[in-house]
């Protein structure tokens, strides 16, 4: 348990945190905006609706389908339609603004403040209460629906423009409009009276102790259609849940999504639900069982009338080392290079930036360096990185450090590391890409040297950064659940309090990899077999929503006018190719790719896709020298050439070898000796074969042009431990040992 050493100091083992923020540092923002209940919990950060609960004037919230905005008059219901919007760049965002938004007004008293009222895993519950009065708003992700209780009187709808009234005669508890080519459905009680005012505006007047109302955005403005709406209208989402379960041996992770409702009125027809391409695409559980469908900008949108669905997908596993290189012709450049990378190592280990970002990177390229130098033979150069890696850390995680501090802020259940940069403090940015880098290279110092996170030493602080990203308690006081982490849309956001007129944003998918690589590899490790199930659900889910959403390997995503190969920045409702801090594409394509590294070769899922995304490099970047007005000083010409060569490698080593320059340009988290050895490594074994699993996470399995393949296995664990590789492939790994397996198509 933390020890209280001072009023302002918690020591935890042999580190410890502040409990304000130290001299002129500012803490990290107030969430006001709750309920008395929700403000007992930690606050939820970096979730698709934390505008609500940080902003007096909040934004719009893209639920999916629909929209939703608080307003000081009642909640604004839009659905999204597309446009396509020509930059500076000479390329086109994809943007699903919040636009045209039909208002929801009570008219029995003026609503208070919007707060959010409770949070599920993927619906909220948004309070205006005034006095004993309220609007009580419901909405969930991939729900087509707003629900509205209201305590006392009618509801007023203005509309944005005159709407013509459909199917009029269907149900009488029903108002469906349709203006601007978009169908809305009002489903009221029964006994409701739709009062028209005007062409754009209409009163429900509701009966008395019946003050609910269901709003809906509808596909279509078929008949067939509105039945549909109308039937599942009554059943108010009440509770969402998300449950998921690694099968380590068949190397699949299943994931559960469940809806409970309230049930208003009439039968209980269950819940509407809507399924985004990751839950639909290839899953033959919800085959012939889909309606109709939404365009959204994450693709279709697929109705489906049942309270749940799953989704199974495999584990890529992966391996937190590869074999040493052996026999190469070009081992002589490669003792070259670590020699050099050797002699710098210190100097390099925090050489940009000032923050626990730089420093992160820093700490695991190290480790990495160390990796190369263990795998040739040179222990001595191993033991002082690693002993070096483990004195960075510690001053960061001390306390008393002119580097640095952790800081935990109990009235908000939020753990930051000072000083304060890309707003990680002064909105609570980026906590799965700052933590992972540390938590990914405790656990690989783990693997060496499992006293260094004992409780007494150092485990305890990990462990503290651990909970701030991945607590899976509802409910806590400490930390929120999963606070960066989207269970319905199965990936990651990085703003804390929801800036921004298109909602939250995530740019560096391969960030947040690396940070439940770390998760995986610290269960593994410490025998904690549910923070280990907890990685691979991550790993599993965010590689699945990377290949849909920044990718768009599978074509069911991406917008016919969109012009680039990937998207490097996913918004609520709009995705660009851009970054935050500079136009260059090199950097806009290399952010979501670092710092690849053994645990990176889920990006090898089509090796076709990585040569059509670097081939669009050269036109890109002389566009980007002919229009661009460069910073001072400019990038390196060849920037991340490095990154770019580890990509390639992982569908064509030959190529990747002849692309990268020695003395290039070197990414901040890497190194030459690790890029090097990483595409001398692949050119041995080929490149990854995903048509093979084994029942342990940690395996990986390569296959050369000649049929042959190696299979890869790594044992965390403190006994040996049997793998059984899904085509029949069996081997034994010692303790803290990697073993290699080849095989060639003849099975010798």
């Amino acid at each position: 348990m933390p020890v209280l050493a001072s009023a302002q100091w918690v020591k935890l083992g042999a580190g410890g945190y502040h409990l304000t923020p130290k001299g002129a540092d500012k803490p990290v923002p107030q969430a006001p905006f709750r309920t008395e209940a929700m403000l007992k919990r930690a606050a939820p950060t970096s979730q698709w609706y934390s505008t609500l609960a940080f902003n007096a004037k909040p934004e719009a919230i893209f639920v999916q389908p629909i929209t939703v905005k608080a307003v000081p008059s009642g909640l604004e219901f839009a659905l999204p339609s597309k446009e396509a919007v020509e930059t500076h760049r000479q390329d086109v965002e994809i943007r699903y603004p919040h636009r045209d938004p039909i208002l929801i007004s009570p008219m029995a008293f003026q609503p208070g403040k919007a707060k959010l009222a409770n949070v599920d895993d993927w619906s909220i519950d948004i309070s205006m209460a005034n006095g004993a009065d309220d609007l009580l708003v419901t909405v969930a992700r991939g729900n087509p629906y707003a629900s509205l209780r209201v305590t006392r009187g009618d509801l007023r709808l203005r509309l944005p423009a005159a709407a013509e009234r459909l199917h009029a005669g269907a149900d009488p508890r029903a108002l469906t409009l349709k203006m601007g080519g978009k169908t809305y459905a009002a489903f009221g009680p029964t006994g409701v009276q739709w009062e028209a005012v005007s062409p754009s505006e209409w009163i429900a007047r509701l009966p008395e102790g019946k003050g609910y109302l269901a709003m809906a955005a509808m596909p279509d403005d078929k008949a067939e259609t509105l039945a549909l709406f109308a039937r599942h209208a009554y059943a108010f989402i009440k509770q969402t849940r998300v449950a998921w379960r690694y099968d380590e041996a068949a190397s699949r992770v299943e994931t559960s999504f469940t809806a409970s409702t309230q049930v208003m009125e009439g039968p209980d027809h269950g819940p509407l639900l809507g399924l985004y391409p990751h839950h639909w695409f290839r899953n033959p559980s919800v085959e012939g069982a889909l309606g109709p469908s939404f365009d959204t900008v994450r693709g279709k949108l697929r109705l489906l009338a049942a309270p749940s669905f799953k989704t199974n997908y495999p584990f890529k596993g992966f391996v937190p080392q590869w074999p040493a290189v052996v026999g190469s012709p070009r081992a002589a450049e490669l003792k070259d290079v670590l020699d050099k990378d050797l002699a710098t190592a210190g100097r390099d280990l925090h050489r940009q930036g000032r923050s626990a970002y730089w420093a992160g990177k820093g700490l695991l390229r190290t480790m990495k360096l160390a990796e190369v130098a263990e795998q040739q033979g040179d222990a001595a150069s191993r033991d002082r990185l690693h002993d070096m890696v483990k004195k960075r850390a510690e001053e960061w995680l001390g306390g008393n450090s002119s580097r640095g501090y952790v800081q935990r802020e109990e009235s908000m259940g939020v753990v930051s590391i000072y000083p304060d940069e890309f707003y990680a403090v002064a909105e609570i940015n980026d906590h799965h890409f700052w933590y992972g880098y540390f938590i990914r290279t405790a656990a690989e110092i783990a693997l060496r040297d499992p006293s260094w996170i004992a409780t007494g030493n150092w485990g305890g602080m990990i462990e503290l950064l651990i909970a701030d990203i991945t607590t899976t308690e509802r409910g806590r006081a400490d930390a929120p659940f999963l606070r960066n982490w989207d269970a319905y849309e199965g990936h990651t956001w990085a703003n804390g309090i929801g800036l921004g007129e298109f909602g939250n944003n995530n740019e560096s998918s391969s960030e947040s990899i690396n940070a439940w690589v770390g998760l995986i590899l610290w269960g593994e490790v410490t025998g904690n077999k549910a923070l280990r199930d907890l990685g691979a659900y991550l790993y599993a889910n965010e590689i699945q929503a990377i290949n849909h959403y920044w990718f768009n390997i599978h074509g069911q995503v991406f917008a016919p006018e969109y012009r680039n190969a990937e998207v490097s920045l996913v918004f609520g409702g709009m995705y660009r190719h851009d970054t935050w801090w500079i136009d260059d594409p090199r950097q806009i394509k290399g952010i979501n790719l670092l710092p690849v590294t053994t645990a990176h070769t889920y990006l090898a899922t089509d090796p076709a896709f990585i040569q059509r995304s670097l081939a669009t490099l050269p036109a890109e970047t002389a566009l980007w020298n002919r229009i661009a007005k460069k910073p001072s000083p400019p990038p390196p010409k060849d920037i991340w050439q490095d990154i770019f060569a580890k990509y390639l490698a992982l569908a064509d080593p030959a190529a990747a070898l002849k692309t990268w320059e020695r003395w290039g340009s070197v990414e901040l988290g890497s190194s030459r000796s690790y890029t090097l050895n990483f595409m001398l490594q692949l050119e041995a074994m080929g490149t990854p074969d995903f048509s093979i699993s084994a029942d342990t996470p940690l395996h990986a399995v390569f296959k050369r042009g000649d049929g042959s393949r190696t299979y890869l296995a790594f044992n965390a664990r403190r006994a040996p431990l049997d793998v059984r590789f899904s085509d029949g492939i069996r081997m034994t790994v010692p303790p803290g040992q990697l073993a290699r397996m080849v095989s060639t198509p003849s099975g010798r």
